[in-house]
């Protein structure tokens, strides 16, 4: 029985040798075999240099030439509206009135009342000369009469403060009261803006202040127009800089003829200086940023001799853009080949597929313009 059992158990551990023999040269033979390296598809384009014009960057706001929120000098009630929202209007035109009956009132009694004190000043100065008067009697006959006079100025100037006209010529915004509505002082009635020329007002780094002057051509972009290009030119620097930023305040005016640019708008400017330089530059979706750095895939031949093509990833530094590329300070050199799609997929040292067939071209004025 012994004999059965330990007979068994031989042929069982036969059988489990020879298997496992099996399936150590099955694993020999798929390890002695090479495995084909995943690879990913990718656009490319080779870093050239290209002669720019120079220019600083910038983001700015646009600010009226003129522009001011019309208000009441004085309480009253609205009386005459003369005005539409949006119209176009010069300056001087009338606006709007309060109601001056009662000023108008005072001015009778306080006209009549002056008339009285030059008539009585005038019979003053008659007995002077008569020698039946002292000069005393004069002397307040000619001030009671400047102080009626007075009153009668004060009241008329309350009166032509109640009519309300355009302070300078411009656009006008959305009313913002109503016949017989009761106005107090500043009371906001309706924004009154100039829009032609406008300002743009933006900030430049400290070290890039050297390179300001009054007159240098700006160029403005805003995302209401996005294939409009306005020109303007510096109009004022500040001679003093931000503390907290170390940037200085510049101000660029724009003719703005056609009223396309409004107060407020968010522009991105570009102011271009008087010199071009020669960069290198590669288009903007070869550039991966992160907080450690700017880095691209530089596509080369696979070390081992092969045909398949490799990426490594390296560090640059970059400079300006300029449409769909960036220039690049240091890191590559010209004729160096970067991925430019898929870049996000890459890992370095990873083998690559090249394939430009549906990836479209980097452009230096792309359309719309970019951001």
């Amino acid at each position: 029985m012994i004999r059965k059992v330990l007979a068994g158990i031989l042929i069982v551990l036969i059988v489990l040798g020879a298997l496992a023999g099996v399936k150590y040269m099955q694993i020999r033979t798929m390890l002695a075999s090479p495995w084909p390296a995943p690879s990913e598809t990718v656009a490319t384009a080779i870093v050239h240099e290209e002669t720019w014009q120079e220019a600083l960057s910038a983001v700015g706001s646009v600010t009226a030439s003129q522009g001011v929120m019309v208000a009441p000098e004085v309480a009253g009630t609205v009386s005459e509206i003369d005005f539409e929202s949006g119209a176009t209007v010069k300056q001087g035109d009338l606006l709007l009135r309060l109601d001056t009956s009662s000023e108008e009132a005072q001015l009778r009694a306080a006209q009549a009342q002056a008339d009285l004190a030059k008539i009585t000043a005038a019979r003053e100065e008659k007995l002077i000369a008569d020698k039946t008067a002292a000069q005393s009697e004069l002397d307040q006959a000619n001030a009671t009469s400047k102080q009626s006079q007075a009153n009668v100025d004060s009241i008329r100037a309350t009166i032509e403060k109640k009519t309300i006209r355009a302070p300078f010529a411009g656009k006008l915004g959305i009313r913002l009261v109503n016949l017989g509505e009761q106005l107090d002082v500043g009371k906001a009635v309706v924004s009154l803006q100039s829009l032609t020329p406008v300002f743009v007002d933006f900030s430049i780094p400290q070290q890039e202040f050297a390179q300001l002057q009054n007159g240098l051509k700006v160029q403005a972009f805003s995302d209401s127009y996005p294939t409009n290009t306005f020109e303007g030119e510096i109009s004022a620097i500040n001679p003093d800089l931000d503390e907290s930023t170390r940037s200085v305040r510049v101000r660029a005016k724009f003719e703005n003829t056609d009223e396309l640019l409004h107060a407020g708008m968010f522009a991105r400017v570009s102011v271009v200086l008087p010199h071009a330089n020669t960069v290198l530059v590669v288009p903007a979706t070869a550039i991966l940023s992160a907080p450690y750095g700017d880095s691209v895939f530089i596509v080369t031949p696979d070390k081992n001799g092969s045909t398949n093509l490799v990426v490594q990833q390296t560090f640059i530094r970059t400079g300006h853009a300029h449409g769909d590329f960036v220039s690049v300070i240091s890191g590559l050199k010209s004729g160096d080949r970067v991925a430019t799609a898929g870049i996000f997929k890459l890992r370095n040292g990873m083998n690559i597929q090249e394939n430009n067939d549906a990836t479209p071209k980097a452009s230096e004025t792309p359309t719309p313009p970019n951001s």
